[in-house]
C-alpha cells in the first residue's frame, strides 16, 4: 500500500503531481488506484476541474470527495482549499467497490439496506468509509439501521462540512454518481490480505454532576433534570446566551454512554427558549455530564491510542476529526494531535460535521472526536514506534487537569453524602426500614397505580411489659430482631425483587448490633428505591408490609413464615417473643386509608383472639 499526498493549486501542479503517481505505476505491480480529494470550498467549478484531470489521467482510477471544514495533508492542517490523496494498493488479492446514493429522510432506511446487501453479496469487504452530508436531518435511524451487518466488517467515516460553520450546505462527490449536496458515498474495501484497524479519541473527560435529559428531539436538547437545558451551562460555568456562545461553551460539551460506549454532544447554538441545538441525535431519559478538555489531557489520549495503532503496524492513516477539535486547538495548534500519527504511517483525512464508527453491532455518530482507521496490505511486521514528545508526558498534569480531577472528587462525595442523606429520611434508624412516611407513601402509590397486593401489618405481643421488665435497650433488640426477621424471609421467599434486604448476621449479637443500620445501608444504596416488597417500621412496635402483585394466600404465608421464625428467636433477657399479625388484600376502588383501617382491625382481631397468630380482613384464623 503506497500513498501520495499533495495541495491542489493549478492545472500544472496537478499534472506534475499526477505524472509522478504514473511514474512509479509503470515500475510497480499494483491493483488498484483511489483518489480522496477534500475541498474546504465548495467551488463546483473547481472541484470538477480536478476530478476532470484526474479521471483523464487515470480513467482506470476511483475518485470520491467532500466538502470539508479544512484538510489534513501528512498529518498537518493544509493551507490548500483543495487536498488530493492517492492511495495505490499493490496486493492482487485487495477488492475495492464504490457506492453512492442520494440521502435524505426518506430514501436513508433504504440506502443502508442496499449497502447491507452489498456486503453480504461481497464476502470479502472487511472495511467500508463513508463519507456523507448530514446537516438537517436526524442521522439515529440510518446509524441504527446498519446493525446486523457482519461483526468483523469495520465501518467508519465523517460528515461533509463546510468552510463557515454557520451554513449547512455541503457536498459529495465521486466517478460513480458526480456531486451531490444529498450524498453518501461507500467505499467497501478488503480481500484476505487487507487488514484494518480503527479507534477514536476524544481526551474530554466528564465534569461534575449528572443530568437527567427529561426533554430532547432529534437534535434539540430542550430539558435537563425538567429545567431549560442553557441553564446548565450558564449556572455551572457562567457561559452566555450571546454570540460567543459557541466558542465558549466548546470546551464543555455533554458526555453520556450511548450503546455502551462513551459519547460526546456539543451544543452549536442556543435558542429563545433556552433549548440547545446539539451537533447530533441526543437520546431522552439518559444520565448526562459536562465535559471538559484540556490540550494536555487530548494529547495524553493521543499518545496512549498512538502506541495501539503503532502495533498494528499500519502502512496508512485516515483521520476524521470534529471542526469543533479544530476550533477548539484554533489554526496554530490543531495539528499538534493529528502530526504524531505521521510517525507511524502517511496520515490523511478532513474536518468533518460528524464523526462515524462501528464499535461492536453498532455504527455511531460521535461528535468533538477524532475517528482513526488504520490499514495496511500483508502481515503485521515489526510494531511502529509512535514520536510523540516524551517530555510533555514526564509526570506533569496541567492545571485545569488538577481542578477538574478535585471537582470530580468533591461531586463524588456530595453524591455519596447526599444519597446517605436520602436514605436516612426514609428509612427508621433503628430498625434500618423504611420509616412509616415512606412505607405510607409507598401505599398510596401503589393504590393511585392500581397495583394489586397486599398489606401485612404486625405488632409484637406485650411489647410494654419488655421494657418495663427488661428495659429500653433489650426493647430496642426485640425491634432489631423482629426487623432482621421480616429481612430475611422477604428474601426466602424471593419477594425482594433485589438484594436489598439480604443482610445476613453470623450469630444473634451480630443482629441488632450497632453496625446493623449501617450494613442495610450500604447493601440498599439507591435500590432501597426499586425493592418489590418494602417493609417499614409503623409505629413504636408495629411494622407494616407491603407485598406486590401478591394474593391474600400468598401474603398470610409470609406473615405465618415471619411469625414462626421470630417465634424461635431466643433473646438474651427477653427470651422468646411472639407478634400477632393482620393480613389483607388491596381492593380495586378504594383508597390506602381504607385498606390500612381494614388490616389494622385484623391485627386487632388477632390480639383479641389470644396473640401469636395471624388473621386475614375477612376472620379467617390463620394462626
Amino acid at each position: 500500500m503506497k500513498q501520495f499526498q499533495f495541495d491542489y493549486h493549478s492545472i500544472t501542479s496537478l499534472k506534475r503531481d499526477l505524472d509522478k503517481i504514473s511514474l512509479w505505476c509503470k515500475s510497480k505491480i499494483f491493483s488498484h488506484v483511489v483518489f480522496q480529494i477534500y475541498s474546504d470550498s465548495l467551488d463546483r467549478g473547481q472541484i470538477d476541474l480536478v476530478c476532470d484531470v484526474i479521471s483523464q489521467n487515470f480513467p482506470n482510477a476511483i475518485y470520491m470527495g467532500c466538502s470539508t471544514n479544512g484538510n489534513i495533508v501528512e498529518g498537518r492542517l493544509s493551507s490548500a482549499s483543495i487536498s488530493v490523496i492517492c492511495t495505490i494498493f499493490e496486493y492482487p488479492t485487495t477488492k475495492l467497490k464504490l457506492l453512492q446514493y442520494t440521502l435524505n429522510s426518506e430514501t436513508a432506511l433504504d440506502v443502508v439496506e442496499d449497502v447491507k446487501k452489498e456486503i453480504k453479496k461481497n464476502p470479502w469487504v472487511k472495511a467500508v468509509e463513508m463519507q456523507l452530508t448530514i446537516r438537517g436531518m436526524s442521522l439515529t435511524p440510518f446509524c441504527d439501521a446498519f446493525k446486523g451487518i457482519e461483526p468483523s466488517v469495520a465501518f467508519f467515516g465523517g460528515g461533509a462540512f463546510n468552510p463557515d460553520l454557520n451554513r449547512n450546505d455541503a457536498c459529495v462527490f465521486s466517478n460513480v454518481k458526480g456531486y451531490s449536496e444529498k450524498g453518501v458515498i461507500f467505499l467497501l474495501m478488503g480481500g484476505e490480505d487487507f487488514n484494518v484497524y480503527t479507534t477514536h479519541i476524544t481526551g474530554w473527560k466528564p465534569l461534575g454532576r449528572e443530568f437527567q435529559v427529561t426533554k430532547a428531539k432529534n437534535a434539540i436538547l430542550y430539558e435537563l433534570d425538567g429545567k431549560p437545558a442553557y441553564d446548565a451551562y450558564h449556572r455551572y460555568l457562567n457561559i452566555l446566551k450571546d454570540e460567543h456562545f459557541f466558542n465558549n461553551s466548546l470546551e464543555f460539551p455533554f458526555f453520556y454512554s450511548h450503546h455502551g460506549i462513551n459519547i460526546l454532544r456539543a451544543p452549536i447554538a442556543c435558542n429563545e427558549d433556552g433549548s440547545l441545538v446539539m451537533t447530533a441525535d441526543i437520546d431522552e431519559n439518559v444520565k448526562a455530564r459536562l465535559a471538559y478538555g484540556d490540550p494536555w489531557t487530548i494529547l495524553a489520549s493521543v499518545r496512549k491510542d498512538g502506541k495501539k495503532i503503532g502495533e498494528f503496524n499500519p502502512e496508512i492513516i485516515k483521520v476524521f476529526s470534529c471542526a469543533a477539535r479544530r476550533t477548539f486547538w484554533g489554526r496554530e495548534e490543531i495539528s499538534s494531535e493529528t502530526l504524531p500519527l505521521q510517525s507511524l504511517a502517511s496520515t490523511s483525512g478532513f474536518y468533518t460535521s460528524g464523526e462515524f464508527l462501528r464499535t461492536g453491532e453498532y455504527v455511531n455518530q460521535h461528535n468533538v472526536t477524532l475517528v482513526v482507521a488504520a490499514m495496511r496490505e500483508g502481515k503485521n511486521g515489526d510494531h511502529c514506534d509512535f514520536d510523540m514528545e516524551q517530555e510533555a508526558f514526564s509526570g506533569k498534569v496541567s492545571m485545569i487537569n488538577r481542578l477538574a480531577t478535585f471537582i470530580d472528587a468533591a461531586t463524588q462525595e456530595l453524591a455519596e453524602a447526599n444519597q446517605k442523606l436520602s436514605l436516612m429520611a426514609i428509612t427508621d434508624p433503628l430498625s434500618s426500614l423504611f420509616n412509616r412516611g415512606e412505607i405510607q407513601r409507598r401505599i398510596n402509590q401503589c393504590v393511585s397505580e392500581k397495583i394489586p397486593g397486599c398489606l401485612v401489618m404486625l405488632d409484637i405481643d406485650n411489647f410494654k411489659q419488655i421494657n418495663d421488665t427488661f428495659g429500653r435497650q433489650e426493647g430496642d433488640n426485640v425491634i432489631k430482631g423482629i426487623s432482621y426477621v421480616m429481612r430475611k424471609v422477604v428474601d426466602e421467599c424471593g419477594l425482594s425483587g433485589v438484594n436489598a434486604h439480604n443482610v445476613t448476621f453470623d450469630d444473634i449479637d451480630g443482629m441488632y448490633a450497632d453496625t446493623a443500620v449501617e450494613d442495610l445501608a450500604d447493601a440498599l444504596q439507591f435500590e432501597i428505591f426499586n425493592v418489590k416488597t418494602p417493609i417499614g417500621r409503623w409505629g413504636g412496635e408495629e411494622f407494616m408490609a407491603l407485598l406486590h402483585d401478591s394474593s391474600l394466600k400468598t401474603a398470610v404465608d409470609f406473615a405465618n413464615r415471619v411469625r414462626i421464625a421470630f417465634n424461635d428467636i431466643t433473646f438474651e433477657n427477653a427470651g422468646r417473643r411472639s407478634v400477632s399479625v393482620g393480613v389483607t388484600e388491596l381492593r380495586k376502588g378504594e383508597s390506602a386509608d381504607a385498606a390500612i383501617v381494614r388490616v389494622d382491625k385484623a391485627l386487632y382481631r388477632a390480639k383479641k383472639l389470644g396473640k401469636n397468630r395471624v388473621v386475614a380482613s375477612e376472620g379467617e384464623n390463620d394462626g
